[in-house]
């Protein structure tokens, strides 16, 4: 636009010195008005294709800052999931680890149960091996004693009243003695047989 002006004002002015002159001049200078009337086309054109081109550009930045401020919010989510996924998974690994350590709690504790089931079952299995050897020892003895009762029993129904007589004599007292010696033998093999708590 200032570039026509320009070339108008050169115009009047020279049409305003001299008509000879200015026939060619006037025709030089026609012809730089078109010529700066086409350059200013020319210009403009150029400065209307320019500003579509920035008006493309700046949807283009709309866009892609758009694009971009979605990509952000898609990330901050991401970055938000991935933050409680994690403290998820670490909270569920410390109840894990929790849940580890009661169970092996429970564990030592019944391999501590079992262990002194173990070793009451040891010791019981011990005292009953003693219980049935002494019980096999308390039979035997058992059936000597119940042998000697017999025997005793046998020599008291074998006893006659004249043997009960005799046995009274003030005088020389030998069955006296017979007897006492068999009660004293007798009495040997109950306290043989008995046995000690």
């Amino acid at each position: 636009m200032r570039i026509a002006l320009f070339v108008l004002m050169m115009v009047v002015g020279a049409l305003s010195s001299g008509t000879a002159f200015a026939q060619s001049e006037t025709d030089r200078l026609r012809e730089a008005l078109r010529s700066a009337t086409a350059q200013t086309r020319a210009l403009e054109d150029q400065r209307t294709a320019m500003q579509a081109k920035i008006a493309d550009a700046d949807r283009e930045k709309a866009a892609a800052k758009k694009e971009v401020d979605d990509l952000k919010a898609q990330l901050k989510k991401a970055d938000k999931e991935h933050r409680e996924a994690v403290d998820e998974f670490n909270q569920r690994l410390a109840e894990r680890d929790e849940t580890l350590e009661k169970w092996k709690s429970a564990y030592e504790e019944a391999a501590t149960v079992a262990r002194t089931k173990d070793a009451e079952r040891a010791k019981f299995e011990g005292e009953a091996t003693a219980y049935k050897a002494s019980t096999k020892s308390c039979i035997a003895k058992n059936t000597q004693l119940v042998k000697a009762g017999k025997e005793m029993v046998q020599r008291y129904k074998d006893l006659t009243i004249g043997e009960i007589v005799v046995s009274r004599e003030p005088m020389i007292q030998q069955r006296r003695v017979e007897i006492q010696n068999q009660l004293q033998e007798s009495q040997d093999k109950f306290l043989d047989q008995k046995v000690n708590p």
